[in-house]
């Protein structure tokens, strides 16, 4: 019945009582999932992670590779003093006035879209806090594609310990020079320029915008990071660093440079690399699917305990829904990215289905599709509330006409 509400958009506990013929409260059915142990749901979402890494390794793979994309999000909740003591609201917020936000790291299969990993912490923390415990399931010789909100020498060292390949977009603050044959900087030269001198070492050019360099370990650990990780990090790291210009009309970016421990530019080309980041974008939708189409953006619990329910739950019905659109794709024969989302969470809810995986929409392949990110429909024009709910109460029943 949990994954059922789940499915219907979250939809209250009283509705769960006309699912079906059942004799039993809401208040009784909320009770129940109170004490459904939260280890329940996170084993069931660990058996489905498992056996979606069985099934990803038989599908398709970028090259020989199992792809994992990385990104964080976050979402809303009760205002309650449990949930804001845990999680926190943001800062711009006065307090009484807004929602505990938690912000969550999700690892998603590039091939078939599915979750395979969620970490919850509180709103001040970096994305970086909970990235290893979200790729503690990737396996040796996989790769894990992410922005530049990842990319550092920690995170790819330790990813390299592991046999994990990483693609990142390379952080804005990491210098780039890609002269070939140039000296690493001497300290007398990073004293006179520190802003304005690449920190590694050149080894090799693969092209005008293509080259192998070392790394060296920083000298401070990452806040994220303890400082037993940060010793056993290695002094160096060759990596691969390349660029390429954005030529499509609409993106707002129009030059990316990326940084790979996937050194052979035969094995992995430049231009495919490019590619493959592009494809990072998926992970947007994916987000798109869980918070809008699922209505995950706000969670309706009041307790920490609920709240990962809640998360977990979500998590479980969104891979239920990735199942059904991979197996309306091998009947159909189209690729899993082009079986609509929202239509196959009807097909899942709905009644008389007969089990026809063909009866799912496929939508049509729009590649390089380009929308703004703007709303047409305007909200009500009422104003915020930068006063508590019991303040502006006061204020209103204190007038003549309460209006």
């Amino acid at each position: 019945m949990f994954l059922l509400q789940v499915l219907h958009g979250n939809t209250a506990c009283q509705h769960v009582v006309h699912f079906g013929d059942w004799a039993f409260t809401a208040v009784a059915y909320c009770k129940a999932r109170k004490r459904l142990p939260l280890r329940v749901l996170q084993i069931l979402l660990e058996r489905i992670a498992g056996t979606l890494r069985a099934a990803a390794s038989t599908r398709s793979q970028w090259r020989g590779h199992r792809v994992w994309v990385e990104d964080g999000s976050s979402f809303s909740m009760p205002d309650v003093p449990a949930l804001q003591d845990h999680f926190g609201q943001p800062s711009g917020q006065r307090p009484g006035c807004g929602f505990p936000v938690a912000k969550w790291v999700a690892l998603f299969d590039l091939a078939t879209g599915m979750l395979l990993r969620v970490t919850v912490s509180p709103l001040r923390t970096h994305d970086m806090a909970k990235a290893a415990e979200a790729e503690s399931d990737v396996g040796p010789g996989d790769i894990v594609v992410g922005d530049r909100g990842f990319c550092s020498y920690a995170h790819i060292a330790l990813l390299n310990i592991q046999g994990i390949h990483a693609v990142f977009r390379l952080h804005q603050k990491q210098l780039v020079d890609f002269t070939p044959g140039r000296k690493l900087p001497t300290k007398l030269s990073w004293k006179a320029n520190p802003e304005g001198l690449p920190h590694s070492l050149w080894i090799k050019s693969n092209g005008a915008w293509d080259q192998i360099v070392t790394w060296f370990k920083p000298k401070q650990k990452p806040k994220w990071m303890s400082a037993e990780q940060f010793a056993l990090l290695p002094s160096e790291l060759t990596v691969r660093e390349l660029r390429y210009r954005v030529s499509q009309r609409g993106f707002r970016v129009k030059e990316i440079t990326l940084v790979t421990t996937l050194l052979d530019a035969d094995l992995y080309p430049a231009s495919e690399l490019a590619k493959l980041y592009q494809r990072r974008w998926q992970v947007e939708l994916n987000f798109r699917h869980m918070k809008i189409t699922l209505k995950m953006d706000v969670l309706k619990c009041k307790t920490v305990d609920g709240v990962m329910k809640e998360l977990t739950m979500y998590a479980i019905a969104y891979n239920l829904i990735r199942s059904v659109m991979a197996e309306s794709a091998r009947v159909q024969s189209v690729a899993e990215d082009r079986v609509g989302f929202v239509d196959a969470l009807r097909w899942l809810i709905g009644p008389g289905t007969g089990g026809d995986w063909s009866r799912i929409a496929i939508n049509p392949r729009r590649p390089d599709r380009v929308e703004p990110r703007v709303r047409k429909r305007r909200p009500k024009q009422f104003p915020l509330m930068k006063e508590p709910r019991s303040v502006l109460r006061n204020r209103l029943t204190g007038k003549e006409v309460a209006a």
